[in-house]
C-alpha cells in the first residue's frame, strides 16, 4: 500500500492510486485527482461520481453499460467528460476500487 496527500489529507491508495478506504474520500480530494489527471471537474463530473459511489457502495458492478443505462449521462459524454479510459479515471476520481471490468 501506498500513501497519497490531496487537500492536505493523507489517504491510502493501491500502487495504481485507487482508495483503499473510499470513506476518506471528500470532493475537495476529487478535485485534487482530478488535477492529476488533467481534468476539471464540473457538476456534470460529481452527478457522475455520485451515481458511480452509490453503485459501489450497494455492491453493483460498474461497467460503461451501467453508466449508459444510469440516466445521469450517456456513454458519448461520459467518454468526453474523462477522456482515455473513462471508467478506469472516474472511479480513481470517485475515490472506489477500480473496477473488475478494468484491466
Amino acid at each position: 500500500m501506498a500513501q497519497k496527500t490531496y487537500a492536505g489529507i493523507t489517504v491510502e491508495v493501491t500502487e495504481e492510486g485507487y482508495f483503499t478506504d473510499s470513506s476518506q474520500w471528500t470532493k475537495e480530494i476529487a478535485e485534487d485527482v482530478a488535477r492529476e489527471e488533467g481534468i476539471v471537474l464540473t457538476d456534470q463530473h460529481f452527478a457522475v461520481m455520485e451515481f458511480l459511489r452509490n453503485r459501489h457502495k450497494s455492491g453493483d458492478p460498474l461497467s460503461i453499460r451501467s453508466i449508459n443505462h444510469s440516466g445521469v449521462i450517456d456513454v458519448k459524454t461520459f467518454y468526453q467528460l474523462f477522456p482515455g479510459a473513462p471508467l478506469k479515471k472516474a472511479t480513481k476520481i470517485a475515490g472506489i476500487p477500480k473496477p473488475a471490468s478494468c484491466v
